[in-house]
């Protein structure tokens, strides 16, 4: 049973923000203790996408400070991490960033992951790791920055995530959590450890990444203890992946419940207890802690995507642009989409990929061509659930997460129409937050995550004549997916 006295700051690293805020022993959210700070990923004309790593740290510090400020005497039994996954940066021997955080957008990589693809097995790689050879992942992106940051890659001394490099400043001594470990591609996924075939591909030596432990860390450094006595001995539990603990958060935690998330980016989900895994091929697979595995499929374009064309198509006011999109019948438009504009993830995983528009005419509208988009990645997504279909098996309740999703009902019911499928909003407006504070509740003994209830909200039925409408919609999709990119 949860204690009522139990309590956790969470801190969670997004892809355009960091917050903090507590939770109470049952991961209820304390109203009122919520910080959050707004950041931009640099992106480059060659496909870059990074962030300074300091500019990063220096807003967790902003964010803990405004939480505490706010949280008053509260105390605090832990402190839990949600980070996003797959991005690295090196650091010298003096702990120093040699580059910036690498996204798992970042696309420089693809062509040396062209390359990797040549010298190892990829089928018998994602067996084990859970990864393809692509430029979201470490593989690709360290082999890049040998090649082309020669001098930055030379001083490094070591590899790590992010949550390394944060949790290094705070104790003067870090490692890695299964979770974060799991999705760099270089962790074998049933063995917990690094996966040395694929390191000795690489021209780095295991020796040069973090230790992988769940322990968490206490005894913050003077200058930490000094700022945060709140926090000075308390456990800071290892960064968990924020796609695991959004599925975590959202009540996600089983076989049966599926997790469509649109956020920044997209994925879809699910989270299982078990001992070990035979990955299929198709989707990813990675950690949420040493007891579960998440699968399923992600994309680069989401919410991202939206807000690219709600600011370059001078879109109307958000709610009076909604009410035009809810107006519209689907496929009205005849736009055939492809939502590619950041690279593809899933399920072709070509990361050079780049967006395209087809039936484009000169009566085209700014809202038709947006609502085309929306309709294009629902139709993404429905490829994804064919691939989680055929990987786990059996009927899953779809429950939408994330604020692409929560902020536009348009948007969930077209979703519902192209899965065919009902869709269930989350009531937790902050899955990943939530989901890290409920992994270190279950560490600290208080509770089970499979028993931790999350609210929902409302469920869209599909409409059979819309799917019938959007079956067709996906054909000219992959028409125009095989025309443009099958070659590669």
């Amino acid at each position: 049973m949860a204690s009522e006295s139990a309590r956790i700051l969470a801190v969670d690293v997004g892809s355009s923000s960091v917050r903090a805020e507590l939770y109470d022993g049952s991961g209820t959210r304390e109203e009122g203790t919520e910080t959050k700070l707004d950041y931009a990923l640099e992106y480059t004309p060659e496909g870059g996408v990074a962030v300074d790593a300091d500019e990063l740290f220096d807003l967790i510090v902003r964010a803990i400070d405004g939480t505490l400020q706010r949280a008053g005497e509260a105390s605090i039994s832990g402190v839990a991490a949600s980070t996003f996954w797959h991005s690295v940066l090196g650091l010298d021997r003096e702990g120093r960033p040699t580059t910036p955080v690498l996204y798992w957008a970042d696309r420089r990589g693809a062509g040396a992951a062209r390359e990797l693809r040549g010298g190892l097995d990829e089928a018998a790689v994602h067996r084990r790791t859970g990864c393809v050879l692509h430029s979201s992942y470490w593989p690709a992106k360290l082999l890049w920055l040998s090649r082309e940051r020669t001098c930055d890659f030379e001083r490094t001394e070591r590899w790590v995530s992010p949550a390394d490099y944060f949790y290094e400043r705070f104790f003067g001594r870090t490692h890695v959590g299964t979770s974060m470990a799991s999705a760099t591609g270089l962790f074998d996924q049933n063995l917990r450890r690094w996966d040395s075939e694929v390191i000795e591909a690489l021209p780095v030596d295991q020796t040069q990444l973090s230790p992988i432990s769940n322990e968490p860390l206490r005894g913050l450094q003077d200058e930490w203890a000094r700022r945060w006595p709140a926090l000075r001995d308390v456990p800071w539990f290892p960064a968990a992946g924020d796609g695991a603990c959004s599925n975590v958060g959202s009540g996600c935690t089983r076989s049966d419940r599926l997790a469509l998330m649109v956020g920044t980016s997209g994925a879809m989900r699910v989270l299982w207890k078990a001992d070990s895994v035979e990955i299929p091929d198709g989707p990813w697979c990675y950690r949420a802690d040493d007891k579960r595995f998440v699968m399923g499929g992600a994309l680069s374009d989401g919410g991202n995507l939206v807000a690219w064309l709600r600011e370059t198509l001078r879109l109307p006011e958000p709610e009076e642009t909604e009410r035009l999109l809810a107006e519209m019948e689907p496929g009205a438009h005849g736009l055939t989409f492809l939502p590619l504009l950041a690279g593809e993830r899933g399920p072709g995983w070509a990361d050079e990929a780049n967006g395209t528009v087809a039936g484009l005419s000169m009566s085209s509208t700014p809202v038709e061509i947006l609502r085309a988009a929306m309709e294009a990645v629902a139709l993404r997504f429905a490829l994804i659930a064919e691939i989680i279909e055929e990987a786990s098996p059996g009927e899953k309740e779809v429950i939408a997460t994330g604020g692409g999703l929560l902020g536009s009902p348009t948007w969930t019911g077209i979703m519902a129409d192209a899965l065919g499928r009902p869709v269930t909003t989350s009531g937790i407006q902050e899955a990943s937050s939530r989901g890290a504070a409920l992994l270190a509740l279950e560490r600290l003994g208080e509770l089970e995550i499979e028993e931790a209830t999350a609210p929902l909200g409302e469920t869209f039925q599909p409409d059979p004549e819309r799917h019938e409408i959007y079956l067709k919609a996906l054909t000219r999709q992959r028409r125009l997916y095989e025309a443009v990119l099958g070659a590669s």
